[in-house]
């Protein structure tokens, strides 16, 4: 491997526009952030080292032999952030980064592209959410930043009308792409010239000169000096290539492991492209409604598990050819279980905020997989008890933290209890297997008030009541307080004429806890507001309806539903869902131990 002769960095833009330079398919996407791509100009600029790169030259009549990206025109964090496959004939070579992507793509998008990032205040959706920025540096001030001497930006135009409107006499911004557009230093002069910074009237001589040396060294640092230092790895051998990438990218943080393992995947899958057709799958998860936060590892994951490989830690062995050829074959089975799965938890009411562990995906995938089930699951009467039992493993193992950590080991016996049970969820093949050990899916009278204890708004309120409610989640439910919260300040308290302080804070210690949350139908949660629990039953519930409601929710019927009765109400309603919870998750509560230790110590005495 050879050091070359350094180049600019206007002449690697232009080779990136040319698209000499090129990423090649085990390189993993973009990533740095807009903070990330300042940082790095104004080292630039303060002369600071960028390190050297790592280019690989590839032969004009060989770059079809393998798949090749370019770089990214712009970034726009929900529209564009996959690469586009680059479309190269065998006309000239070309250079492939292997190492220094992330800072080629930083200077591509700061002196020719742009920069979109979601603004909170929006949804997803919005449009208005993604303003493009542009990057710019001030040349009146130095940074307030203490890590940067230079004032670099990325302004959307309204930001850069902003400052321009408001802020005229400390900002002067120049668009940092513009200083390819100089061919020589009176072109410097000229535009500090035309645009005034001169001019004492407006700005201070120290203003003046700051903008003079910035504008002067943004044209030396980014046209002049030969800043991109690198070494050239000639060798056609993709195995060769694919060690050194490995060897340059897989120690410290530079590279996840999972973007690693894609890379290989994606160079060795034969006839389908592993990285566009993962990345368009993740987007796709992703967008089933209500929406989910799925990412590559868990479909890597999931490969290596649905596919019956042995050894299913990442491990760059267990990415061989054999093993991706198997999971290039059995993909579109794969994909098709893993949505289905998603699918799933998606009808038993789960989001990306209620799926506190992503990996618990894999198992149900797995079933799905292993018995050939497709979306007929989703509402077959057939499938009613698979689904059934999937809900409730599913709660359990959320519940129960299962998959917290590194849930490796799981996976093989997970495998092992499917495939000898085929055709129905083994959930009490399952709960037999773990019980007593760390893993455990088994619950006791401790766990049970444990999750009667559980606050509104938490992951783990909605999976209780989720399990206690046989509901249709085809509709979208949201918690909800029975007794408004409204009502549960010392104010309202006080009003409802209850004086003593300590009485009080029962109310208020006990109000956000499940005995006082339910799951009802998100426009019926809208309506009931701040309501009065007992004026909102009367004008909403009649006859049989108020029954089955009182049924469902396990409201006891002999409370007056006021505030006043609340503690009255919480204790019995508590108790209700401790005997529900007790009866579902086949708890032996202690009363009922210590009776049987004492007719078994009879039996022995007689």
């Amino acid at each position: 491997m050879a050091y070359e002769k350094p180049i600019t960095i206007k002449d690697a833009i232009k080779s990136i526009q040319d698209q000499e330079f090129i990423l090649p398919a085990i390189q993993r996407e973009f990533v740095w952030n807009t903070y990330q791509i300042e940082l790095l100009f104004d080292s630039i600029l303060r002369d600071y080292p960028i390190s050297t790169f790592l280019f690989w030259k590839v032969k004009g009549e060989n770059v079809d032999k393998f798949k090749f990206y370019r770089f990214l025109p712009f970034y726009h964090e929900r529209d564009k952030r996959h690469n586009e496959l680059a479309e190269l004939d065998g006309d000239k070579d070309r250079y492939a980064i292997l190492d220094g992507q992330q800072r080629l793509t930083s200077l591509y998008l700061g002196l020719k592209g742009s920069y979109a990032y979601k603004l909170n205040k929006y949804g997803w959706k919005s449009d208005h959410a993604f303003p493009k920025r542009h990057l710019y540096v001030n040349l009146l001030q130095e940074s307030e930043d203490l890590d940067r001497l230079y004032d670099f930006r990325f302004l959307s135009d309204d930001e850069f009308n902003n400052f321009k409107d408001k802020h005229h006499d400390k900002f002067h911004w120049f668009k940092v792409g513009d200083i390819l557009k100089f061919n020589d230093f009176p072109d410097i002069f000229s535009y500090i010239g035309n645009h005034g910074l001169m001019d004492t009237s407006k700005f201070s001589s120290e203003q003046a000169k700051f903008a003079s040396e910035t504008l002067s060294k943004l044209f030396q640092y980014f046209t002049q000096k030969e800043l991109i230092n690198f070494y050239l790895e000639k060798s056609e051998e993709l195995d060769k290539v694919l060690h050194i990438f490995i060897r340059v990218n897989s120690g410290g943080t530079k590279l996840s492991y999972s973007d690693l393992l894609l890379s290989i995947a994606t160079a060795q899958w034969k006839d389908k492209d592993a990285r566009e057709i993962i990345h368009s799958f993740v987007d796709q998860v992703n967008s089933i409604n209500p929406g989910f936060n799925i990412n590559k590892d868990l479909v890597l994951k999931s490969c290596l598990v649905l596919t019956d490989i042995a050894d299913i830690k990442f491990k760059v062995d267990n990415f061989s050819t054999a093993n991706m050829n198997l999971i290039e074959q059995e993909w579109d089975k794969i994909a098709k279980s893993l949505y289905t799965a998603v699918e799933l938890i998606a009808s038993f009411g789960f989001n990306d905020k209620t799926l506190t562990a992503y990996n618990a995906i894999i198992p149900i995938a797995y079933f799905l997989h292993k018995n050939n089930i497709g979306n007929e699951i989703l509402s077959s009467g057939g499938h009613a008890e698979n689904r059934k039992l999937i809900k409730e493993w599913l709660i359990r193992a959320l519940l129960k933290k299962v998959f917290g950590g590194t849930p490796d080991s799981l996976y093989p016996v997970y495998r092992d209890i499917i495939s000898s049970n085929l055709g129905r969820f083994p959930l009490s093949e399952i709960i037999n297997h773990y019980k007593g050990k760390t893993k455990s899916l088994s619950f006791d009278e401790e766990s049970i008030e444990v999750l009667l204890n559980t606050q509104y708004g938490s992951a783990f309120a909605f999976m209780v009541l989720s399990l206690v409610y046989p509901l249709n989640h085809h509709y979208i439910f949201h918690q909800d307080h029975i007794h408004p919260k409204k009502y549960f300040t010392d104010k309202e308290l006080v009003k409802l004429g209850i004086e003593e302080e300590f009485i009080r804070n029962e109310y208020k210690n006990s109000f956000n806890s499940l005995a006082n949350l339910q799951l009802i139908q998100e426009t019926e949660n809208l309506e009931k507001n701040a309501t009065p629990f007992k004026k909102w039953l009367q004008e909403n519930y009649q006859d049989d309806q108020l029954s089955n409601y009182i049924n469902l929710h396990l409201i006891p019927t002999d409370n007056d539903l006021t505030m006043e009765s609340f503690l009255d109400f919480y204790s019995k309603r508590r108790n209700s869902l401790k005997s529900k919870l007790t009866n579902l998750l086949d708890v032996k509560i202690k009363q009922e131990s210590i009776l049987e230790d004492v007719l078994v110590e009879e039996e022995t005495i007689d």
